[in-house]
């Protein structure tokens, strides 16, 4: 059965209300959405990607609270700033005044305050990434693809994240690496732009997926040399290899415009 998202005339176009930047990124930020229910990594209407809108540090894009992913449109998205105040938001058709997930403020307003070079976090709860977010052992650099996370961050859990004063102790758990396991929670990326976070995601969630597999099989895993594994990890990094996504993020967007293309609305 196909769903559709809301319909263009649903939410008042956003296009001409805002700078050519802050558009483009809300277009980028509702692909990514969209991208993650089609490669099932979306929880209903849980969860939350974020983009720190251009030309306002201090200010950033999220999806509405009460929306599924593949509803998601440009015009939809919410401005909120560092203090959760909301800058800008469209009328629903419903009647319904959605609002902003409180837990996805204070992470994403976490990493946002703390990291002024990250313009864009993504974090999930799959099947997958929460298995691996409870194993004591955490994610194995079992494979090429995980060895890319070889010095992934953790961060303990103390409950559902509610409380400003954790913003703190998150970005601290981040550190300076791009991807954070949330014990018993789930996965957290980010990036300079959504491909490159879009892109640490997938490969991520690809990690845990083949990780859960491979235990489950029940016999002895091949264990990688350590130099292997921090070679492999090192040709991974930013300073010897193009950004990730800027290859494979205009195929995406093709790809979402044959499948669905009002996410640009």
């Amino acid at each position: 059965m196909t769903v559709h998202a809301l319909k263009p005339s649903k939410v008042a176009h956003l296009s001409s209300k805002v700078s050519p930047e802050e558009w483009q990124a809300r277009v980028d930020l509702a692909a990514c959405y969209r991208l993650i229910a089609h490669y099932g990594m979306s929880d209903l209407i849980a969860n939350h990607i974020s983009m720190r809108v251009p030309g306002e540090p201090h200010a950033f894009l999220i999806n509405a609270y009460g929306l599924l992913y593949e509803e998601i449109t440009a015009s939809s998205l919410l401005k909120i700033d560092h203090e959760g105040n909301v800058l800008a938001k469209p009328e629903f058709p419903d009647g319904l005044d959605y609002g902003v997930n409180r837990a996805g403020f204070v992470i994403h307003s976490a990493i946002h305050m703390a990291k002024p070079e990250v313009n864009c976090i993504i974090h999930t709860h799959t099947y997958a990434g929460m298995a691996v977010s409870t194993l004591e052992c955490g994610l194995l650099p079992n494979t090429q693809t995980s060895m890319r996370f070889a010095k992934i961050s953790y961060h303990d859990y103390t409950g559902v994240v509610l409380d400003t004063a954790e913003r703190e102790a998150l970005a601290k758990s981040l550190g300076d690496n791009n991807a954070l396991i949330l014990r018993s929670h789930g996965l957290l990326t980010t990036g300079a732009t959504i491909p490159e976070a879009f892109n640490a995601m997938h490969r991520l969630e690809l990690s845990c997926k083949t990780q859960i597999a491979a235990m489950s099989c029940n016999t002895q895993m091949v264990r990688v040399p350590e130099k292997v594994v921090e070679d492999t990890y090192t040709m991974y990094q930013p300073k010897t290899r193009r950004p990730f996504g800027l290859l494979d993020w205009p195929a995406l967007l093709r790809k979402l415009d044959r499948i669905d293309p009002s996410f640009r609305d």
